[in-house]
Formats: structure tokens, C-alpha cells, sequence
């Protein structure tokens, strides 16, 4: 039963991801991903990783989703794709960047055994809060130190961006 719940997750996984690329509305463009998202959280819920659905779905399809469907709307991106063709250079461009990937996931997942996942190997803690919290403060310290600096420079970065300059007025 949990293989037919994953093969069809699965499906409405790539189906949205692959609406994602194809859609010309970049807003139904951006629902598509949200599906994807929320495909992906009950492929974790399937793997017993609760802490780690409940965080993805806070920050990927609340909140991440939230601000990329502000954006859309601020820019009006819907003009930008009406009135402007892509020329043959950037098709160019982009079919080889995808053939490359392409080449790339098959030389990644040659060999690789193909199966079902026995979840009784897996450590009884797996996905809880607790014991990602002893991973990520006794093992991966420093790049989550790093991370937040990252994050905090954007911050500053985008209220600077942001502000109005008041010599303008």
C-alpha cells in the first residue's frame, strides 16, 4: 500500500514540477510549484520525517510561495511575457543547459538499485526535532552559523534596496 501512495505522489510530483517549466502564466506557474512542495512534504510524511513536513510546509509553500507570488505581482512579469519572444540564442542556451543536466542525472543515478526503502533500518528518532537538533548543533555548527550571516546580509541588503532615498524628495 505505501508503494502505491509513494508511485502516485510521485506522479503528481513530476506532473507540477514539469507545469512549473511549461507554464507560460508565471502565477500558475508558481501554483504548480506550491502542488510540488506539498507533494514533497507528504513523500517526508512518508518517511516518518514529521518535524521536517511541518517545516517545509511553513516555509516553502507559506511562506517562500507568499513572497514569489509578491514579486510576480509587483514586477507584473504577466506584460513582460506577452510582448517579448525568446530568441534562438537563449533557446539555444537552454537546451543544452537542460541536456547537460540531463547527462548529469543519468551519470548520478547509474547503478543505483531501484527498490522499495526498508524504513526498519532507519533509526526509531529519524525526523524528529530532537534529533536534528543534535546534528545540526554538534555537527554542522559552523555552516549554520555561516547560513545565518548569509541571512542577515540579505536582510540588510533588501531594506537597503527597499528604502527610498530621502534626497529624492
Amino acid at each position: 500500500m505505501g508503494n502505491i501512495i509513494f508511485y502516485i505522489l510521485s506522479g503528481i510530483t513530476l506532473c507540477s514540477a514539469f507545469f512549473v517549466i511549461l507554464s507560460k502564466n508565471p502565477v500558475y506557474s508558481i501554483l504548480s510549484l506550491v502542488i510540488t512542495f506539498c507533494c514533497i512534504t507528504a513523500h517526508m510524511l512518508l518517511l516518518s520525517a514529521d518535524f521536517l513536513a511541518v517545516v517545509n510546509i511553513i516555509v516553502y509553500a507559506g511562506a517562500i510561495m507568499v513572497l514569489f507570488l509578491f514579486v510576480i505581482m509587483m514586477l507584473n512579469l504577466n506584460e513582460a511575457v506577452t510582448q517579448g519572444t525568446k530568441s534562438f540564442i537563449s533557446k539555444l542556451a537552454a537546451f543544452i543547459s537542460g541536456g547537460l543536466l540531463l547527462v548529469a542525472l543519468v551519470f548520478l543515478l547509474k547503478g543505483q538499485q531501484i527498490g522499495a526503502v526498508d524504513l526498519s533500518k532507519l533509526d526509531p528518532n529519524f525526523g524528529s526535532a530532537q534529533e536534528l537538533g543534535k546534528i545540526l548543533f554538534n555537527q554542522f555548527i559552523l555552516p549554520f552559523e555561516i547560513t545565518s550571516v548569509l541571512f542577515l546580509s540579505a536582510m540588510i541588503g533588501a531594506v537597503m534596496l527597499g528604502k527610498k532615498d530621502l534626497k529624492d524628495n
